[in-house]
């Protein structure tokens, strides 16, 4: 199979790209460098000469909080740049993955929110993803996967991350006690995607993070259970905390959609 991949050098990115490399499928890598995928025409050319059957776009603005006063920046790459891959996959007849993000919701849920409930993004960021899902569920056949606080990989640059590092090295990590959320581990995230491409599962919206959920203290006790480390962990409410950008405080995703199809992702303890 010959696969492109946008974003390769990113958290998820790098490891779609071994995975796939390692399978032996052949691999087109683009990172930034590579290719700017707001550049429409850009985008055209580029996958047109690639003549990819698959073609998986891990590229993102994730600056939450910057996004408030940046506006157009979170919607040339979450929205914009979505609609000319998915221009392109329909051009070259390739399947389109895209991925989003527990974002679109508000958080007043009280159980893990399933595809089919209401998207209600409160944040730029949150908005602007919804709208690049849009866009990706205009090509031909497309999978939009929802993925949420992302960890692991060669990047290592994620607040599971984060605390990880700072409890290995005995310092106080700072935790939410009131945000719940789902993780997603990005080797199981990786595995999902190729799985539900191989299976030529149903196209469409899934949530794809790690069974179960908990609150980010929750988290910190597992990862400090796993490392075998004193548990330091500094509690904090949402509150405490100066964010410019709305974050949903009940997070939680339901991958049951995932597992019907035959992708059943690990709990989220597993994946730590």
């Amino acid at each position: 199979m010959k696969v492109v991949v946008t974003g390769a050098s990113g958290q998820l990115g790098a490891v779609v790209v071994a995975r796939s490399r390692a399978r032996g499928d052949e691999v087109v890598a683009l990172a930034r460098r590579d290719l700017d995928v707001t550049d429409h025409d850009a985008v055209m050319r580029i996958v047109a000469g690639a003549t990819p059957d698959l073609l998986i776009n891990c590229t993102a603005y994730n600056a939450v909080d910057a996004a408030e006063n940046d506006a157009a920046a979170a919607l040339e790459a979450n929205a914009f740049a979505v609609r000319s891959l998915a221009a392109a996959a329909r051009e070259t007849g390739a399947t389109l993955v895209h991925y989003s993000t527990d974002f679109v919701f508000d958080g007043s849920a009280t159980a893990p929110y399933v595809e089919t409930d209401r998207a209600r993004p409160q944040s730029v960021y949150g908005s602007s993803k919804l709208l690049g899902e849009w866009f990706a569920l205009d090509a031909p056949r497309a999978y939009v996967l929802r993925v949420a606080s992302l960890f692991g990989g060669p990047a290592a640059r994620s607040s599971i991350d984060r605390i990880a590092q700072a409890l290995a090295a005995g310092r106080a990590a700072p935790v939410f006690v009131d945000r719940v959320v789902s993780p997603t581990f990005v080797d199981d995230a990786a595995w999902a995607t190729e799985t539900l491409v191989e299976r030529r599962a149903e196209p469409g919206l899934y949530h794809c993070v790690n069974s179960g959920f908990a609150t980010w203290a929750d988290v910190g006790l597992e990862i400090a259970r796993v490392k075998g480390v004193r548990p330091r962990l500094e509690r904090i409410s949402v509150a405490d905390v100066p964010l410019k950008a709305s974050r949903p405080i009940f997070a939680a995703l339901s991958p049951a959609k995932l597992a019907s199809a035959g992708v059943p992702m690990p709990t989220w303890q597993d994946a730590i």
